[in-house]
């Protein structure tokens, strides 16, 4: 009954009676026969139960349906198989997916449209379920996702072109309604448009893109998504971690046309493959958006109570998501602090708005590290080291639960983790971020 879109109130009128005209009042157009097949457990029989090697028949006699193209061995390592159905009006087309899960948010699904081929793929723990079809009819671009998180319900409402009935939902095309390690999916891609870039610091630029209307994809906090484009005849490829457009949620505009927009700080190497490409692309040119990918689990924040923050130049934009999740959605959280290395003071990224939260949220705190600064520079100096770190990995309680997040050089989050092993933080308390 919690599945109900109208509600346990509307199911009562119909119990323990005939309820088909009432269903009929209601919504004579959903699929209802593949829906009940979907609950189907089992038929009453009178027939004698079959010997154990007649599985077969023994799946027909218990009205059992056909496995999908799960495995059976991923079906017992991996999460339960979701399913998915589908439902029509005049104007609209529903696909429902069921995950089975309890922590489905609107980031766990990403979906895109593009030319004839819809696919929406549901990330349950390290797996992907897969819908992916030609479909039958036109469809407009924009398209709507609700998911219903308590229950694990995913809702996607297409819009038809031309209001006439749809006899299927559309033909299977590759991974179609299968559950796969999300390691072995590939990286998808969308085209998405640059719609500004603006100075940051003397090198670093905040880059907008705009996902295309007929994509769904919110980047998870904590990870990141590959950036495409053809340089030279080759197609390049490069992670990066998508940022907030400011760090003070107070100073932000409304969100617009529904998290459509992208952000990137990203540092320019004049002498770089990549990156000059990309700073000379106009406003209104694409680039090429991958699926998020990533190991940093929410989860991660449960019951946390002081959180460290370890960055190093740009190492600094994953932390940029994750300073916003956990001020704002941590009930337990005592402390947050950042140790921000740069060279110079021209280098430190976003310094005014991180100076003005530690002002304003008092659990706040940031401390910049400068390794050739001026004479003028009162702060700290030098590089990552056990003095430094010692002094700043204070926890509010002796025995508080602690995350440590780590960003950088590779040189320099490789040191960071040794040192920390060496002030006797465990493996459960450190997270580095690694491209």
């Amino acid at each position: 009954m919690e599945y109900h879109p109208g509600g346990e109130d509307e199911l009562m009128r119909a119990a323990g009676s005939d309820g088909t005209d009432l269903f009929d009042q209601v919504h004579r157009w959903v699929n209802y026969e593949s829906m009940l097949k979907e609950c189907l457990v089992g038929r009453m029989t009178i027939k004698p139960a079959l010997p154990k090697d007649h599985r077969e028949e023994k799946n027909v006699l218990n009205g059992m349906l056909p496995k999908s193209q799960v495995s059976d061995t991923l079906a017992k390592e991996g999460p339960s198989s979701p399913s998915y159905d589908w439902f029509q009006t005049d104007s609209l087309v529903t696909i429902v997916i069921y995950t089975k899960q309890k922590d489905i948010n609107l980031d766990s699904v990403i979906v895109d449209h593009q030319d004839d081929s819809f696919r929406a793929e549901t990330i349950i723990k390290d797996y992907s379920y897969i819908i992916h079809m030609g479909l039958s009819h036109e469809i407009q671009e924009d398209f709507s996702v609700r998911v219903v998180e308590n229950v694990g319900k995913i809702e996607i409402v297409l819009k038809k072109k031309e209001d006439t009935s749809w006899k299927r939902l559309g033909h299977p095309l590759e991974n179609h309604n299968l559950l796969i390690p999300k390691k072995d999916t590939g990286l998808y891609y969308r085209k998405c448009r640059l719609i500004s870039k603006e100075g940051v610091t003397h090198d670093t630029k905040l880059f907008c893109l705009m996902l295309p209307p007929s994509t769904h994809l919110q980047v998870p906090v904590g990870q990141h998504v590959y950036l495409k484009l053809t340089i030279t005849g080759t197609e390049i490829v490069k992670p990066y971690t998508p940022v907030s457009d400011f760090l003070l949620s107070e100073f932000k505009e409304p969100v617009l046309l529904n998290n459509k927009y992208i952000y990137f700080l990203i540092k320019i190497y004049p002498a770089g493959l990549f990156t000059p490409e990309l700073d000379h692309l106009h406003i209104g040119d694409f680039v090429s958006i991958s699926n998020p990918e990533g190991n940093f689990k929410i989860s991660q924040f449960r019951e946390l109570e002081d959180l460290f923050l370890l960055a190093a130049g740009t190492g600094f934009t994953p932390m940029v998501k994750i300073l916003n999740y956990a001020l704002t959605n941590i009930p337990g959280l005592r402390k947050v602090k950042l140790m921000f290395f740069n060279k110079t003071e021209d280098d430190i990224i976003w310094r005014s708005q991180l100076e003005k939260l530690a002002f304003k949220d008092k659990r706040f705190d940031v401390e910049f590290v400068l390794s050739a600064p001026t004479s003028e520079w009162n702060g700290k100096r030098g590089y990552i080291s056990p003095a430094l770190l010692s002094q700043f990995l204070k926890r509010s309680l002796d025995n508080s639960r602690v995350l440590i997040c780590i960003c950088g050089p590779t040189p320099f989050t490789e040191q960071g983790i040794r040192l920390l092993h060496d002030l006797n933080f465990s493996k459960d308390e450190i997270h580095s971020f690694t491209a």
